[in-house]
């Protein structure tokens, strides 16, 4: 997967998958879509372009916290583009910063499975 836009497709459907995870796990107190997968998949497509454009420069902007941290501020980086995405599409509602980090923790699960299995390939 070294064409960029597959590799994009891929975050789309893993953000996509990971948000309607997330929903499903949580309950719709803590994430709302209005049970449309209309919603999921514009969610998913909206974060995969906040994690595309916005998400390096927000991890070097706080790289020296990222460090002394050991890399756990990066539950908040991506707490916070889970709320950035939220806030852009209107549809998708997260309860708070908390339940935006537990998404953001469920969609990386999402992720590094979806990673292992495309590289047994």
């Amino acid at each position: 997967m070294k064409n960029r836009t597959s590799r994009f497709l891929v975050r789309w459907v893993v953000s996509s998958l990971g948000l309607w995870i997330a929903a499903e796990l949580l309950g719709e107190g803590s994430i709302s879509y209005g049970g449309k997968l209309s919603v999921v998949i514009i969610s998913g497509l909206i974060l995969a372009i906040v994690n595309t454009i916005i998400r390096p420069i927000v991890v070097f902007l706080t790289l020296p916290a990222v460090l002394l941290t050991l890399g756990i501020f990066m539950l908040f980086i991506n707490g916070f583009m889970v709320v950035v995405a939220a806030w852009l599409y209107e549809p998708l509602e997260v309860a708070g910063f908390g339940i935006a980090i537990v998404i953001g923790i469920v969609i990386g699960l999402v992720n590094w499975l979806v990673s292992a299995l495309l590289e047994e390939k």
